[in-house]
């Protein structure tokens, strides 16, 4: 259920993003959604009795920096000259730079061709529902700004799930990760010459993108990683695509052509790939008393009753 959860969340991310473009830069963006959802982290790490993490912090800058201020400034970037469906493509090339990356440096599981054709089949479904070959922009800056920003989330991943998972309470440390981003984006504010122009639809949306799309979305990230494997987090971005078209259906009546039903029965169907051969996860890699500090009574309606363990997500 995490995966779901997950999915829907980061799947209104471009939505958000998009329309708080109409009255913000994309530095203004990246420092407000950081600080927003280090905010929301810290108020939850607090409830739960979780402290930040003082041996951590030169981690919790690389992770941040790849993880949040880079990405989130080039999703925003990239975002003011790429359609969402050219922005949904790029994004959905995580789990391939996940693969390679978790393979070169033996960060997640055993690259099995079940994984393998998994993410291919994956991959191509995205590419089915947004048909880029109809769509401008797949060579613009834009476009290797969201490149470079799903690039990043898998470096990212990978940095985590060998350097921080284990090392604390996930959302102490998912907090101490944001208050590192807000830092690192806050010192290109003097650089930023684009005047703010705020208004009601761009302060709801950077509000929500903050709180809900970046706060509540990395503890259950974190949890991931930390059951999963780096590979296994980032299968979510297949997810996203199916979410957005999903949503554009329901709420906003928008047609589903054939093409877009047969991309998401393919996604879908690559995501239950990876599902079959299961990483072995970073928790099987640390001592037990390490996975200790995982066990949050904030993610108890998505444990089963008989282990204790949570529910796969992703």
């Amino acid at each position: 259920m995490r995966m779901g959860a997950l999915a829907l969340l980061w799947g209104s991310v471009f939505l958000w993003i998009e329309l708080a473009l109409t009255g913000l830069s994309p530095v203004q963006i990246t420092v407000i959604r950081c600080a927003l959802g280090a905010l929301t982290l810290l108020v939850l790490a607090r409830v739960n009795g979780q402290r930040l993490p003082r041996r951590l912090w030169g981690h919790l800058a690389v992770a941040a920096f790849f993880c949040n201020a880079l990405p989130f400034l080039l999703f925003a970037v990239g975002q003011q000259t790429v359609d969402s469906g050219v922005a949904g493509v790029l994004n959905a090339t995580t789990p391939l730079f996940s693969l390679l990356i978790g393979f070169a440096l033996r960060t997640d599981g055993p690259v099995t061709p079940v994984r393998v054709l998994g993410l291919v089949v994956g991959f191509a479904g995205v590419t089915l529902i947004f048909a880029p070959w109809q769509q401008q922009g797949l060579l613009s800056l834009g476009a290797l700004a969201l490149l470079g920003a799903a690039a990043g989330y898998a470096v990212a991943f990978a940095y985590m799930g060998r350097n921080l998972v284990g090392k604390g309470g996930p959302i102490a440390v998912s907090a101490a990760q944001l208050v590192a981003a807000t830092g690192l984006s806050t010192a290109l504010l003097p650089f930023d010459h684009t005047p703010a122009t705020p208004n009601v639809t761009a302060v709801v949306a950077v509000v929500v993108l903050g709180v809900f799309g970046t706060g509540f979305t990395f503890v259950l990230n974190y949890r991931i990683i930390e059951d999963e494997g780096p590979t296994s987090a980032a299968t979510v971005g297949y997810l996203l695509p199916v979410v957005s078209v999903a949503l554009g259906a329901l709420v906003l009546d928008e047609p589903l052509s054939p093409r877009t039903v047969v991309g998401m029965a393919v996604v879908l169907a690559g995501v239950a790939l990876t599902r079959l051969a299961p990483a072995r996860s970073a928790a099987d890699k640390r001592p037990p008393e390490r996975t200790g500090h995982y066990q949050l009574s904030v993610m108890s309606t998505e444990r089963d009753g008989a282990g204790g363990r949570s529910t796969d997500h992703r």
